[in-house]
């Protein structure tokens, strides 16, 4: 199993809330900012898209807002991949401020060419490996 990509951002004051605290838009802000970071780092980045056509795309996202987040605090994204088919990969996003989690965002995503689902070329599918964890136990989890 791999160690999990990292991302890190500070929370703005323009994503604070009438409550004081992070607005629920920019939680999903800063976890698409951490699957653009893993797209990135496994080569399905923009020179990859340019040179393909082919890219990931989101079908379906589940979050989990565990604690309250305040102005001015410091984020850190965990994002492990927890399966890699043929054509789809599952991930996850861990959001921690001062090692506390705070929230969870889970991730279906698509490898589309053409506007349709596409295989995963062999070094893309084996890089997003390197980022494997177990599928924590929230995971999969409908809302009630």
């Amino acid at each position: 199993m791999g160690e999990p990509l990292v991302h890190r951002d500070r929370v703005r004051p323009e994503w604070i809330d009438y409550n004081g605290h992070l607005s629920e838009p920019y939680y999903v802000l800063v976890f698409g900012d951490a699957t653009t970071a893993l797209m990135d780092a496994t080569g399905l980045d923009p020179a990859y898209r340019a040179a393909t056509g082919a890219s990931l795309y989101t079908v379906e996202a589940h979050v989990r807002y565990l604690r309250e987040v305040g102005a001015d605090a410091e984020l850190e994204v965990a994002t492990s991949v927890l399966s890699v088919g043929a054509k789809k990969t599952r991930l996850c996003h861990e959001m921690r401020v001062v090692g506390e989690l705070v929230a969870t965002e889970e991730l279906l995503c698509l490898h589309v060419a053409e506007g349709r689902a596409s295989p995963f070329p062999g070094d893309v599918a084996e890089r997003l490996r390197q980022y494997a964890s177990p599928v924590p136990d929230y995971a999969g989890r409908a809302i009630a």
